[in-house]
């Protein structure tokens, strides 16, 4: 069987059996299938497993969830493949999806929910080394455009692409500290005493909503396919909506801001991917706030609040990652280095809510 049902016909890509792939593709879209197909693993392990699939008529993406303890209402592929088809025809710039398949009883290909979608073009920029192809002028292009990005999904209506029932607005803040805290309880293998002070300063402050929509909750740099270079990169797609619902819009921008400033944090270069260095030319984080807000024709709220519980998510995420490490369920490398983030990431919202309060 394929996947979580015990890997025997495996063909050397975990978490996936590439012959079984051949199998549905051919069934399911003999349009796409032109010869051998192929996988690898293009990234795996802190979140969904995502694979570049070769072969077809055009070159595709296949996702599923992590491999062995995946926490209670993550990773829900359905939902990914819904929001990226909901956004195909707005000024939001996402991948063609193709197709959502529940695969854990027949398990011919993953043995979980997987979904496929057409591979865009670009690359992620994840490392500062990839700067060097991009002037001081296009990089700050770049930051910029990705804030705006983030405002043209925000000012998309929700009822107006279909996704009205995607969300519960209402309550959504109190909700996701409630959500997060149960993921932590599910990750839990040692003592985390800065998050979970973290957790109680933020319960205490919880923000007032005042304008809700579709919320991507995991929005950064690394998260997006740039095309071009010079002074003219631009971004192709954005990717890794698993996270995706209604809520409060500036949940984002708070964890713009933590993922833009995370290589300033002691441990945080190279644990975390970021490109971002302000002396190659990216804006800084101020200057992505008023981007975002000229775009969205709005006054953007004090957000020490959000990103607070920006660091305090990512902290959670990255204790699930090493509860999954110690398991042995990753794929990949650095998955080692993830769970020493945790306290640090914690101090660093924690110095936020005791250093200028929140509200």
């Amino acid at each position: 069987m394929a996947g979580e049902k015990g890997g025997s016909r495996m063909t050397g890509v975990p978490g996936l059996d590439v012959a079984g792939l051949t199998t549905w593709l051919t069934a399911a879209h003999p349009d796409l299938v032109a010869g051998p197909v192929t996988a690898e693993v293009i990234a795996g392990g802190r979140s969904n497993l995502t694979y570049a699939v070769d072969g077809g008529r055009m070159p595709l993406i296949l996702r599923r969830p992590p491999l062995g303890h995946v926490l209670s209402s993550a990773h829900d592929m359905r939902r990914e493949h819904r929001v990226i088809s909901a956004l195909a025809d707005t000024a939001v710039p996402v991948p063609r999806a193709i197709d959502v398949v529940d695969d854990t009883e027949p398990a011919i290909v993953t043995g979980t929910v997987f979904f496929v979608m057409e591979r865009a073009p670009g690359r992620v920029l994840a490392r500062r080394a990839q700067n060097a192809d991009y002037t001081a002028a296009g990089l700050r292009r770049l930051g910029l455009d990705l804030a705006r990005h983030l405002a043209d999904l925000h000012a998309v209506d929700p009822a107006e692409v279909g996704l009205a029932d995607f969300g519960r607005p209402d309550g959504y803040l109190a909700r996701q500290l409630s959500t997060w805290r149960r993921q932590l309880d599910a990750s839990r293998s040692r003592e985390t005493p800065q998050l979970d002070a973290l957790q109680a300063s933020l319960a205490d402050g919880i923000p007032r909503t005042i304008r809700s929509g579709i919320v991507h909750g995991d929005y950064r740099l690394d998260n997006a396919l740039v095309v071009g270079g010079g002074d003219e990169p631009r971004i192709s797609a954005i990717l890794d909506w698993e996270m995706a619902t209604l809520g409060d819009p500036f949940v984002d921008v708070g964890m713009l801001g933590m993922y833009w400033d995370i290589a300033a944090l002691p441990g945080g270069e190279g644990v975390v991917p970021s490109a971002v260095d302000p002396a190659a030319g990216y804006p800084g984080f101020d200057e992505l706030v008023e981007a975002y807000a000229e775009r969205a024709g709005i006054r953007v709220p004090d957000l020490r609040w959000y990103r607070a519980f920006a660091a305090y998510k990512l902290a959670v995420i990255l204790e699930g990652i090493h509860y999954r490490f110690q398991a042995g369920d990753t794929v990949g490398d650095g998955f080692d280095r993830m769970g020493a983030l945790v306290e640090p990431l914690a101090q660093a919202g924690l110095d936020t809510t005791r250093t200028h309060g929140v509200r």
